[in-house]
């Protein structure tokens, strides 16, 4: 049964007039459905906010802005909550997984995608006409959180960065206006959007590029934990031989016993080197001969598969979970750093982390795009990301300081920044700041100012004030 929430009671009649401007649902605590409609992927991050509003297209999202701005709310957006670091507690939340529309255009290579769809929506329309999208490790992430924080995903160094292949954006600013940018139109705002993340509206639809890939060779081979530093070390030789052509990562995962996942894995301590090649089989295999050498997998996952298997190349899991993240850039992987890596995180310690990955940039990740956009770190070798153990107990104190001791290790060979779609619940401004170059952070303040001066959109990963 529903309830009056105190809410309801604070807004009176305006939220009567919200809803009915409104085509999905606008809810408040305590009503039916309101728990389940904020409850995203990250359940380590429990919004509780003072309004939810279900979006079901621009012009809902325009409204909810409108009401917010005149009750001094400030508004935060999710699809699927992947990327949730930061309770939106107080706010005016907009739901966006009722914006599921996608429209593929063969002839043009391009698609056109509501604000609430995951990658995997957009594989399946690519597919039968021999495309496919840049999208991440996980096909189950929402296709714009993703894309606006740069999108660095398992093609990235043939193709570069998610956010490199965007034509156009539907946004709603701070001022409930709805925009469309692009290279021809709010070219300031395109450019910041793609790189700045959540700081200057809420995304109702983009328009990506298609690539005709229907195929690739990739997969991963899982090593026993003895074997992890023999693997690393060869991994740190080999990758600096891969083409452009051939996108790479290697993993120290500590999984559970759970009984979906292989014998050979359920419960161990294993290294996954993750592998796509788009190019021949006999290629890739080549390719792949040193580190077949390096020791005998315990599990042998690389073949020719078509797009949509690709999710089975990292295997990342599906299922709502507590999550803690942080990640840094590494301008290089020496002998020392490996060293450093083990050290800390190998399977010697006792650590509780899910995940420690590397992911190798360089290729077309290192290249300003045709369009130039807001995205940092083409200057990294490597992305390095730590993965809490998903125990909610551990992530306020334990989990961070262990983590935090895995990077600290790490510091003599970082960049000095971030991957925004990495950079987890670190949101001091100092912080936060590490995620772009300095000139380009000065024209993200800029083009915030201009578009949300009363920083309206101040939750997550939001261009700090300088």
């Amino acid at each position: 049964m529903s309830t009056v929430s105190p809410a309801a009671d604070h807004f009176g009649d305006e939220l009567d007039a919200l809803r009915r401007q409104v085509a999905g649902p606008v809810l408040t605590p305590g009503q039916d459905g309101f728990d389940a409609e904020i409850t995203g992927f990250n359940l380590a991050t429990l919004h509780r906010p003072a309004v939810v509003v279900g979006a079901t297209g621009a012009e809902d999202v325009a409204a909810a802005i409108r009401f917010a701005v005149r009750h001094s709310l400030p508004v935060a957006v999710q699809a699927t909550g992947h990327g949730a670091v930061q309770a939106a507690d107080g706010a005016l939340l907009i739901t966006t997984s009722r914006m599921r529309d996608v429209t593929v255009d063969p002839s043009d290579r391009s698609a056109r995608v509501g604000a609430g769809c995951t990658w995997a929506e957009v594989i399946a329309k690519a597919a039968p006409h021999g495309l496919a999208p840049l999208n991440g490790s996980s096909s189950g992430v929402g296709v714009v959180g993703y894309t606006l924080g740069g999108g660095l995903g398992p093609i990235g160094r043939a193709f570069g960065f998610a956010a490199d292949h965007v034509r156009e954006i539907t946004v709603v600013t701070a001022d409930g206006q709805i925009r469309v940018a692009g290279p021809d139109g709010e070219p300031d705002l395109f450019w910041a959007l793609r790189g700045g993340k959540g700081s200057f509206g809420v995304v109702t639809s983009i328009v990506v590029d298609l690539f005709p890939v229907a195929s690739l060779y990739g997969g991963g081979l899982y090593y026993r934990a003895e074997d992890t530093a023999a693997v690393l070390h060869a991994y740190r030789d080999w990758a600096g031989t891969l083409p452009e052509a051939t996108t790479t990562s290697v993993a120290m995962l500590r999984l559970p016993p759970l009984p979906e996942l292989p014998p050979q894995l359920r419960g161990r301590f294993v290294t996954h080197l993750r592998f796509t090649h788009l190019g021949e089989a006999q290629e890739a295999e080549a390719l792949l001969a040193p580190m077949r050498a390096v020791a005998e997998p315990v599990l042998d996952g690389i073949a020719q598969i078509p797009f949509s298997a690709i999710d089975s190349v990292h295997n990342d899991p599906v299922n709502p979970m507590p999550t803690w993240e942080r990640g840094i850039l590494l301008r290089e992987l020496t002998e020392e750093t490996v060293e450093a890596l083990l050290a800390t995180a190998g399977p010697a310690t006792d650590a509780p982390l899910a995940i420690v990955e590397l992911r190798q940039m360089g290729g077309a990740l290192a290249r300003e795009p045709r369009e130039p956009n807001a995205v940092g770190g083409r200057d990294a070798a490597f992305c390095i990301l730590v993965v809490g153990a998903p125990v909610p107990e551990l992530m306020d104190s334990v989990i961070p300081a262990v983590a935090g001791s895995v990077l600290d290790a790490l510091a003599p060979w970082a960049t000095g920044g971030t991957q925004l779609n990495f950079h987890g619940r670190a949101l001091a401004p100092e912080d936060l700041a590490r995620a772009w170059p300095e000139p380009v952070l000065r024209r993200l303040v800029a083009i915030k100012e201009h578009y949300d001066p009363a920083r309206v959109f101040r939750f997550g990963h939001v261009v700090p004030r300088l």
